[in-house]
């Protein structure tokens, strides 16, 4: 056969083409939408509004961490078959996060940032080595330049943040990255420009010879453009707060509906809304139950919401870490729950550790 190479590769999409686009640049447009809304109203370097902290943080952020309930707890046979590992990661998270605690909160709260950040990085890879291995895809060098794409696509802006301490916003608190020396970004400034420009011009050919991975591209393009965006190029809590937990939440929750539609035999998800309300609903409660902790306890920055504060006194030390199980949960089992290898009903969706 001479000329282009079809372009029609086994399992292309992750879900389907509608589904894929919709996700990935849906959750990327929305974000670039909610920076223009904030700077036609004036707060695009501000602190994030309140209206902002519910539909990114409570109902997707926050959220996505309760949707792993879906994938594991609320699944009855999922529960019986890695009882161990289901039981055991909460427990050891209570045990690790007051270990942690009683070394002092900026202990607590800086190591549990820097595993949260681990956790939006190998997620982003995540997508990448899905789409890979759907496609079938070698390890050559192009598949080195992709793991360098999308690794420098988040790296380079948390190491740039690190370098230019203190900015407006932060992970968590105040205080919990630790400064690096300018002298290491500005050495890492030219690898990673030649890097996304290496990626851009191999994505270019690859459409030209008719084997373009559309899914793909859009993963590490969305990235870059929402981390440097975020990080970077803007400075402030709102900015940052939108163009890092839409991408990031809203594309894990469809995995999990996709997930569950996999277990009713269906390749491909349907979009039904009794199949999609129920588990929003119950994620929100759950989401919200866990906020009105946090701030009543802790907080006290939304009394309109979730009521008066609580004086908790010496529980702090030991409510804290309590109230912190859900994430680091959510951290932990995200490196086991999407493995094929260790999940049977995964069959097809091939993929490396996310």
């Amino acid at each position: 056969m001479t000329g282009r190479q079809n372009t029609t590769l086994p399992h292309w999409w992750i879900f389907s083409p509608r589904w894929d686009m919709g996700v990935f640049w849906g959750s990327c447009l929305f974000s670039l939408l909610a920076l223009l809304l904030g700077y036609r109203l004036g707060i695009l370097n501000e602190d994030s509004p309140d209206w902002t902290w519910v539909y990114a943080v409570l109902l997707v952020d926050v959220a996505h961490v309760w949707s792993t309930g879906f994938r594991v707890y609320f699944d009855k046979q999922e529960m019986a078959r890695r009882p161990l590992l289901y039981y055991g990661v909460p427990i050891f998270s209570f045990a690790a996060g007051l270990a942690l605690y009683s070394l002092g909160s900026q202990v607590f709260w800086r190591c549990l940032a820097y595993l949260a950040v681990w956790h939006f990085l190998r997620q982003q890879y995540g997508w990448v080595a899905l789409y890979r291995r759907r496609a079938g895809e070698p390890r050559n060098w192009e598949y080195r330049l992709d793991a360098a794409a999308i690794y420098l696509a988040t790296l380079y802006p948390l190491l740039w943040w690190h370098a230019h301490l203190p900015r407006k916003f932060w992970w968590f608190l105040e205080g919990d990255f630790a400064r690096l020396p300018a002298e290491w970004v500005s050495f890492l400034a030219p690898v990673y420009w030649l890097t996304m420009l290496a990626y851009a011009v191999k994505a270019v050919r690859s459409y030209q010879q008719g084997r373009g991975h559309p899914g793909k591209d859009t993963v590490v393009f969305t990235t870059w453009l929402c981390w440097y965006l975020g990080i970077v190029v803007f400075n402030s809590d709102y900015t940052f707060t939108v163009t890092n937990v839409l991408i990031h939440g809203i594309p894990y929750m469809a995995l999990v509906y996709w997930y569950r539609q996999k277990q009713r035999g269906r390749e491909t998800p349907r979009f039904k809304v009794s199949q999609v309300v129920y588990p929003l609903l119950v994620i929100w409660f759950l989401a919200f139950a866990e906020e009105m902790f946090w701030d009543r306890a802790m907080w006290h920055e939304r009394t309109w919401l979730f009521g008066q504060p609580w004086d908790i006194g010496q529980l702090e030390i030991l409510l804290v870490p309590l109230l912190a199980v859900p994430q680091l949960t959510h951290y932990i089992l995200d490196g086991f729950i999407w493995k094929r290898q260790e999940t049977p009903c995964l069959k097809g969706l091939e993929t490396e550790s996310q």
